[in-house]
């Protein structure tokens, strides 16, 4: 076989999946939706459960569902009836998946759920099978033109896939899941990375330079000198942010006037400094900062008290933590 047919194989592959997915797409029904109830409200554990590259497929499913609020493992049917059983609870939620829905590993499993009230999703690709009768929940995988002389299973197992992943993201979306949440499930790696909050990385509490609108530039300068961040967040006697001095406006100051340290920092300051909201993702305030000319740092405040800093970023902080 000539080299340049492979390309031609590898497309014709992915054509018979895109083919199996558009299948899917359009077989999606009321049943799509009673799972993704049955799975966004389960309290207990959420049961992948599959034979062969069905398990291995449930295994990816179980993952993603983990990692969006749904408590979740995987289990291999083959295991089950030498004790596996028993890692599954009444209240838990089963989900078979099953290309043919007759496989023999998968009938003390149903036949387990019946006896013990446990509610059943079944994902398959026959409706007169065991699991297709026997599920509470029916969710039906057209069948498909497999590759590799119409044998090995690939478009099924991409259809397979393709579903977990419909289903983990409704499920998301139905528990009002968001960045904060996924956050606590991917504290590591690129996405741990991508995730951090303005919040992780600004400086707070006692590291913030907070100045009094009454204070002068003498006691000015102290404080920019003791923190050392280039910049001074001008505060009433409400603590409401009304400005804020940088290294920059102190040079400029220098250079024009003589008698500085008595100058009033209201004379000095710039009103209504960009405030960025403590839960937003550094990756945004990065976005601002390089947006406008000459800003390296942020105000942070909470919630939408805008005029109440409760922190600073630095552009420093942000590339530190390899946000880019």
């Amino acid at each position: 076989m000539k080299k340049n047919n492979f390309k031609n194989i590898g497309k014709e592959v992915i054509n018979l999946e895109i083919q199996a997915l558009k299948k899917l797409k359009n077989s999606l029904n009321n049943s799509f939706d009673q799972a993704v109830k049955l799975i966004s409200s389960c309290q207990q554990k959420i049961i992948l459960c599959g034979v062969g590259k069905s398990f291995i497929i449930g295994s990816k499913i179980s993952s993603t569902l983990s990692s969006v609020g749904c408590a979740s493992f995987a289990l291999s049917a083959s295991e089950c009836s030498h004790g596996d059983l028993g890692s599954i609870s009444k209240k838990d939620l089963l989900i078979l998946l099953s290309n043919s829905g007759e496989t023999q590993e998968l009938k003390p499993v149903i036949q387990y759920a019946k006896r013990n009230k446990i509610t059943l999703i079944g994902i398959v690709s026959k409706k007169n099978s065991i699991l297709y009768r026997a599920s509470d929940v029916k969710i039906y995988i057209p069948e498909v033109k497999e590759s590799g002389h119409g044998i090995v299973p690939t478009s099924s197992t991409a259809s397979q896939l393709a579903i977990g992943d419909a289903l983990a993201i409704a499920s998301m979306n139905s528990k009002n899941f968001g960045k904060l949440d996924f956050k606590k499930f991917h504290p590591a790696g690129t996405l741990g990375t991508k995730l951090k909050t303005v919040e992780d990385l600004m400086f707070k509490g006692k590291q913030v330079p907070y100045i009094n609108e009454k204070s002068n530039m003498k006691n000015a300068l102290q404080i920019l000198s003791k923190k050392n961040l280039g910049v001074l967040v001008v505060r009433n006697k409400y603590k409401k942010t009304v400005g804020i001095i940088t290294d920059g406006d102190v040079k400029r100051v220098l250079q024009k006037n003589k008698d500085f340290q008595n100058l009033s920092l209201s004379k000095i300051m710039s009103k209504n400094p960009i405030s960025i909201e403590q839960n937003e993702l550094a990756a945004k305030a990065l976005s601002i900062m390089t947006s406008k000319k000459k800003i390296t740092c942020l105000c942070v405040h909470k919630n939408k008290n805008i005029n109440f800093t409760v922190g600073i970023i630095h552009i420093h902080n942000i590339l530190n933590a390899n946000i880019s």
